[in-house]
């Protein structure tokens, strides 16, 4: 199974720790956010991998290099360029999709114990376009799906106000709001319906400008624990609590 890590990201809510070093190679508990991510999803059974770079990306290479790629099929989608966010960046990746299978994508900076595999095998059991891994907890920003077919709805920030979706009519107090957690899976027949999107954009709104004519649903699992080690308070608790993840 294929899989993709963003990790080209700037990483600006861990400086000055990213100001030398991409969020990719900060170390918890000894070990890289990168070699956790790339051996977990190995261990669930994804074992070629493409990962994109851009900020410090020649230290992320080097980092490969020196430990043989873990043994794994492992290339590198480069946005040296251009760092060209999430949707963009699934997009310039579509090479390495081309056997037509889905793939899972996951976020660097996410330590969890998810059961991917089990995450996988819904989606091809939904037979959906894109299943989104979310589980209920207190955030600022929330995925709506339908109460009766999972499906996305909107989206919303509960501190601004702000609301996006397809439906004009959309009432995030008719669905059921979830958080989203970074990890996802993707069939790449999404590919056709980017073609007219500039190089540069976020999947998420990708999502909701065309909820409806793809079938994006969600797999709400609440027992699975995670760390967004996104920011320096949340990288101490993840140093704290790594060994249980």
């Amino acid at each position: 199974m294929k899989a993709m890590i963003f990790a080209a990201g700037l990483g600006t809510r861990l400086k000055p720790i990213t100001d030398t070093l991409p969020k990719a190679l900060v170390p918890v508990g000894g070990r890289t956010l990168l070699e956790h991510v790339i051996t977990k999803l190995a261990e669930q059974g994804f074992d070629e991998q493409i990962i994109n770079v851009h900020h410090h990306a020649d230290k992320i290479i080097a980092f490969l290099q020196e430990k043989k790629n873990f043994g794994l099929r492992i290339e590198i989608s480069d946005e040296r360029e251009m760092l060209l966010d999430t949707g963009g960046g699934i997009r310039k990746a579509a090479h390495f999709f081309n056997d037509g299978a889905p793939f899972l994508v996951h976020n660097v900076d996410i330590l969890s114990d998810a059961n991917l595999k089990a995450l996988y095998e819904t989606h091809i059991g939904y037979g959906s376009d894109v299943t989104l891994l979310v589980k209920e907890r207190e955030t600022t920003r929330y995925l709506y799906f339908g109460e009766e077919d999972n499906r996305l709805k909107g989206w919303a920030n509960i501190k601004t106000g702000e609301r996006k979706s397809p439906n004009s009519d959309f009432k995030p107090e008719c669905n059921n709001r979830y958080a989203f957690s970074g990890i996802q899976v993707i069939s790449p027949k999404i590919f056709s319906l980017m073609d007219y999107y500039a190089p540069k954009f976020p999947i998420m709104d990708f999502y909701i400008e065309n909820a409806k004519e793809m079938d994006i649903r969600c797999l709400v699992d609440n027992h699975f624990r995670m760390i967004d080690v996104g920011k320096l308070d949340s990288l101490k608790e993840a140093e704290e609590h790594f060994s249980e993840l």
